[in-house]
C-alpha cells in the first residue's frame, strides 16, 4: 500500500509500496488546480442559470408569461445534471483506453463548445421551436462534459492532506462554486448596467457564453499541466485512483453511493436555493430592480466563500461528519424563517439572500468527501464523481423548478418544506453512516 509523507506548506514525498520516493508535490500546488477547475465549471453552469431568470424567457419563450417562460428555463436547466452521471460513466471508459489527458481535453471541449454554441443560438422568434430545442441539447452536453471532466485532483488532495488538516484541504475543492457564482454574476451585473434592455436580449447575454469558453481553455492548461505529468500520474496510480466500471462499483460500493449522494443533500437543496431561485422569485414577484439583486448576491457569494473557508477550520476542530450535521440543522432553523424573508420586503429578501449564503459556504465546503472516505480506495476515484454526481441531481437539479413553481402556487412554505426534506436526508444518512461505522 503506498504512503505519503509531508507536512504543511511543504512538498510531500510519495512513497510506494518498495520505500521508493516515486514524486514530490506540494499540496498546494493540486489546491490551484482543483480552485481553478471548479471555478471555471461553476461559471459555466451560473451564466445558464442567471440567464434563465434574466435572458431565456424572453428569447426562447416569448410566447409564455414571465413566470410559465421561468419555469420552462428551469426545466432545461435541469438537463445538465441528469446527464451528468451519464457522462460519467462514459468517461471512465474513454479514460481507461485513452488515458486522463485525452479523457479531461475532450470534456472541456465539449463543455466550452456547448457553452459557446448557446452564445450564437437565434432566438425563437427567429428559428422557432429549434431554438429551444438546440438550447436543451446544449444544456445536455454541458452536463454530459462536465460528468467527464472529473481529474481526480480532490480525492489526490485528500489522499496527500495531513491528517489534522482534511476539512481545511476539503473546502479548497469547494470554493470554486461561490467564486464561479460571483464571477457570473458580476458580469451580467456589468452588462445590465451598460446596455439598454433591448440590446441586453437582442446581443449583450451572449457575452457571458463567450467569455466561459476562453475561461474553460485557460482551465484545461491549468490542469493538464497537472494531470498529465509523470509525477502526478504516479501519485494517482500509487494511490489507486484509477477508473472503475460503473456496475462493479454499484454492485460492491453502492450502499456508500446512496449514503454519499444523501448525507450532504441539505446543502445541495439549499445551492440553488440562495443563488437563482431568489432571482428568480424577485423577477417575477418584481420587487426590486435586478441590478440590486445581482449587486446582493456578489456580496452573498463573498459571504459564501468565506464561510467555505471557515468550514475547513471548523471541520478540523469538531470533525467534518458533526460539522455537516450541525449546519443541517441550522439550515433547517432557516427554513422556517425563509417564507417570512423572501415574502418580505427588499430588506427581508436580501437578508435571504445573504444569511443563505453564509450557511451554504459552512456545509458545502465539508459537503465534498465527508462519506466518501468511506470507499475502498481502489474505488474512491469513481466514487468520489459518482457521489457528487447523484447529490446534484437528487438535491440540486429540480430545486430552482420545484421551488418557483410550489411557491408561486402554494406559496412560500414549499421553499421551507423543500429545503426541510434536504435537512432529514442529511440527518438520516450521516445517523445510518455512523452506525454502519459502529458495527464495522
Amino acid at each position: 500500500m503506498a504512503s505519503t509523507t509531508q507536512y504543511p506548506g511543504q512538498a510531500s514525498a510519495y512513497v510506494g509500496s518498495s520505500g521508493i520516493s516515486h514524486a514530490k508535490v506540494a499540496p498546494g500546488e493540486i489546491a490551484v488546480g482543483v480552485v481553478v477547475g471548479r471555478a471555471s465549471e461553476y461559471f459555466d453552469f451560473f451564466v445558464f442559470g442567471i440567464a434563465c431568470v434574466l435572458v431565456f424567457p424572453s428569447v426562447f419563450f416569448p410566447f409564455e408569461p414571465r413566470l410559465e417562460g421561468t419555469l420552462w428555463s428551469f426545466v432545461i436547466f435541469s438537463f445538465a445534471f441528469i446527464a451528468r452521471p451519464i457522462g460519467t460513466a462514459v468517461s471512465m471508459a474513454v479514460q481507461r483506453r485513452w488515458g486522463r489527458g485525452t479523457k479531461l481535453t475532450m470534456a472541456l471541449f465539449l463543455l466550452g463548445t456547448a457553452t459557446v454554441g448557446m452564445a450564437f443560438l437565434p432566438g425563437y422568434n427567429v428559428i422557432g421551436m429549434h431554438a429551444i430545442t438546440l438550447l436543451a441539447i446544449f444544456r445536455c452536453l454541458q452536463g454530459f462534459a462536465l460528468g467527464g471532466s472529473w481529474d481526480g485532483l480532490p480525492s489526490l488532495l485528500a489522499l496527500n492532506a495531513p491528517p489534522d488538516r482534511r476539512g481545511w484541504y476539503a473546502m479548497l475543492g469547494q470554493l470554486g462554486a461561490p467564486i464561479g457564482f460571483m464571477v457570473a454574476s458580476a458580469l451580467f451585473l456589468f452588462l445590465t448596467v451598460a446596455l439598454t434592455q433591448q440590446d441586453f436580449l437582442e446581443w449583450g447575454w451572449r457575452y457571458p457564453f463567450f467569455v466561459a469558453f476562453a475561461i474553460n481553455v485557460v482551465a484545461l492548461f491549468a490542469r493538464l499541466r497537472l494531470v498529465v505529468t509523470e509525477e502526478y500520474t504516479q501519485l494517482l496510480e500509487e494511490g489507486e485512483l484509477e477508473p472503475i466500471g460503473i456496475p462493479k462499483i454499484v454492485r460492491e460500493q453502492g450502499y456508500n453511493l446512496f449514503i454519499g449522494a444523501f448525507a450532504a443533500l441539505a446543502s445541495y437543496a439549499l445551492f440553488h436555493l440562495v443563488t437563482v431561485f431568489p432571482l428568480s422569485w424577485i423577477a417575477v414577484s418584481a420587487t426590486q430592480r435586478m441590478q440590486d439583486v445581482l449587486v446582493v448576491q456578489i456580496v452573498g457569494a463573498a459571504v459564501g466563500i468565506l464561510g467555505t473557508i471557515a468550514s475547513g477550520w471548523i471541520a478540523d476542530r469538531i470533525g467534518r461528519r458533526t460539522t455537516l450535521g450541525t449546519l443541517a440543522v441550522l439550515i433547517g432553523v432557516f427554513a422556517l424563517f425563509a417564507p417570512w424573508l423572501l415574502g418580505g420586503g427588499p430588506a427581508a429578501q436580501d437578508a435571504f439572500i445573504l444569511i443563505g449564503f453564509a450557511l451554504l459556504g459552512l456545509s458545502y465546503g465539508q459537503a465534498s468527501g465527508t462519506v466518501t472516505t468511506n470507499f475502498e480506495r481502489r474505488f474512491r476515484y469513481t466514487g468520489a464523481a459518482l457521489t457528487s454526481d447523484m447529490a446534484w441531481l437528487i438535491g440540486a437539479a429540480f430545486a430552482p423548478l420545484v421551488a418557483l413553481g410550489l411557491s408561486a402556487r402554494f406559496g412560500l412554505a414549499a421553499v421551507s418544506i423543500y429545503l426541510l426534506s434536504g435537512v432529514a436526508c442529511t440527518l438520516i444518512a450521516l445517523r445510518i453512516n455512523k452506525v454502519l461505522e459502529t458495527r464495522d
